[in-house]
């Protein structure tokens, strides 16, 4: 009877598991190229901190990569492909116009290819890729990257705006774009904590400064002296090539300052103030500026986000170059 009990238990998991999408990312599991590319993550590692040791803005660019990656058709690497003559890619799409860090991708999976041809997904490179870099100017690993994710072979521009989160979005309006995602108010918290590094151009905030409720007028939540500092760097409204810090000082940094700016009414992004205007969110914003819960925090945020919608096993496939999808 025990054993018929058992076996029942087990049998429900694996039902819930299924319709639960894989149980938060399927097949993904630490050390998945143990077997069959072992130097894999040492490649990436050391690949990795060799480009941020000569552009201390990597980290900025893959972060916000890989969420842009995660957010449209999960973490399936749709963001590295090319557009073709028949289609326009989500890179070329506005939002990710500005993404950069795509040669430093192609580096690594060339490195890949030679050591172990046609094992390390493109999926993977990046989600690693994106951990390192930020992993640099500690020296050693800020949280654990499930591997086995496979590639997808779509890429669709006009997918991008209607799924990535925008600067503008207010806080239901976030909340909701994280939970489409299987991610909650506090994933929404912590990985907003990515703006502690990094740039944004002054397009996607200067409503807030010139304009913000069509009047001509300046966001009366937006801290005045910032405000007033932050016209000094954007020409004006229509500023689409100035890029400001997202934490002024530090933003090459990565560390729970933004919270700190937050609290003070320095959040760059309307989307950043929104955190503010929700109880729930507002607390978590108060307990993350303890930098040892942030950083723990963070990386359970970023192993959920990149278990979101992944291709495992059979699906998709394991692109030769990460810009192109496999011919056969």
């Amino acid at each position: 009877m025990k054993t018929n009990n058992i076996n029942l238990i087990l049998l429900v998991c694996i039902v819930v598991c299924i319709n639960l999408g894989g149980c938060l990312g399927g097949s993904l599991r630490k050390g998945f190229y143990k077997q069959t590319c072992p130097l894999a993550e040492q490649i990436v590692k050391n690949a990795t901190w060799n480009h941020v040791s000569a552009n201390p803005n990597l980290p900025a660019k893959l972060l916000r990569m890989h969420f842009h990656d995660c957010f449209v058709r999960g973490c399936e690497a749709s963001v590295l492909l090319s557009s073709s003559a028949n289609n326009t890619a989500e890179r070329d799409s506005f939002p990710n116009s500005s993404l950069e860090g795509f040669d430093v991708i192609d580096d690594i999976k060339e490195q890949l290819e030679k050591a172990c041809p046609g094992v390390v997904s493109c999926a993977d490179i990046l989600a690693l890729a994106t951990r390192d870099s930020m992993s640099f100017q500690f020296k050693k690993s800020l949280w654990d990257v499930l591997t086995g994710r496979r590639d997808g072979t779509v890429s669709i521009a006009n997918e991008v705006l209607r799924n990535l989160p925008a600067p503008f979005f207010n806080f239901t309006q976030l909340k909701q774009s994280f939970a489409n995602r299987g991610l909650t108010v506090q994933d929404l918290v912590v990985l907003s904590g990515g703006h502690s590094i990094g740039v944004g151009h002054c397009n996607l905030f200067s409503n807030r400064l010139y304009n913000f409720t069509g009047k001509g007028d300046q966001d009366p939540s937006l801290d005045s002296t910032y405000a007033a500092l932050l016209k000094t760097q954007c020409q004006g409204p229509r500023d689409t090539t100035t890029a400001v810090e997202l934490d002024p000082g530090s933003f090459q940094k990565f560390d729970n300052h933004y919270y700190t700016n937050l609290k003070q009414n320095k959040g760059l992004f309307q989307s950043d103030a929104a955190l503010l205007t929700n109880k729930v969110s507002s607390n978590a914003v108060q307990k993350l500026l303890k930098a040892n819960d942030f950083f723990t925090e963070f990386g359970q945020s970023m192993k959920r986000m990149g278990a979101i919608g992944v291709l495992t096993g059979t699906s998709g496939q394991i692109r030769k170059q990460c810009g192109v999808v496999n011919s056969n």
